[in-house]
């Protein structure tokens, strides 16, 4: 069973149609006892930073995840979900956020559009990469759809598995032990996002 926290912000349905059409069973839940229950748990998302913290904490969501991720449960933050576990942005003014992971989230500043939106890139950023359990099967250079306008930039740079370049090179995928996080969209990214979703059930 996983788990898809919903803290009434973000892209739900798509992220539960995916693990659907994969035939793996999952709930989406605003009940803080059964994402720490849980076996699994996806924290998707989108929207802005601030409404997505005050939210988690108004539901007792943001203690649930603490303590899921300190049980070593197989975490997955995909967008916002992945900027919310650093310890802060600069979206809208600064916010704290949940400090899981230590740096900041930032905003792109480049001459290009933003957001960053539709299909880029990810490269695989170290020899730690290969031993991903999120991309196994999945090749370097491979396209995955992006919405965002900012992104985080995590203070130990091991933890940095996958980057995207748009201007400036950034995170677009992290791991650490059970936590895994996308700043790309893997339910909008057709058989490879499909691919990391599937080997995240089988962990």
């Amino acid at each position: 069973m996983i788990t898809i926290i919903d803290y009434e912000m973000g892209n739900l349905g798509s992220v539960a149609k995916a693990f659907q059409f994969l035939g793996v069973e999952c709930e989406v839940t605003q009940d803080p006892k059964r994402v720490v229950q849980a076996d699994k748990i996806v924290f998707p998302g989108v929207g802005a930073f601030e409404d997505c913290i005050a939210n988690l904490k108004k539901k007792g969501l943001d203690q649930a995840i603490l303590q899921a991720i300190n049980s070593e449960k197989p975490f997955l933050g995909i967008c916002l979900g992945l900027q919310a576990l650093f310890e802060k942005s600069e979206e809208g003014g600064a916010h704290p956020g949940l400090g899981i992971l230590k740096g900041p989230v930032v905003k792109f500043h480049v001459n290009l559009k933003v957001p960053h939106m539709g299909w880029n890139q990810i490269i695989f950023s170290s020899g730690k990469t290969k031993n991903c359990p999120l991309l196994k099967g999945v090749s370097e250079g491979s396209y995955v759809y992006f919405i965002h306008s900012y992104y985080g930039v995590p203070e130990d740079k091991t933890v940095i598995v996958a980057q995207t370049d748009y201007e400036v090179r950034f995170a677009s995928m992290v791991w650490k032990d059970h936590l895994f996080a996308t700043q790309f969209h893997p339910e909008k990214s057709q058989k490879v996002g499909l691919r990391m979703l599937k080997n995240f059930a089988e962990l």
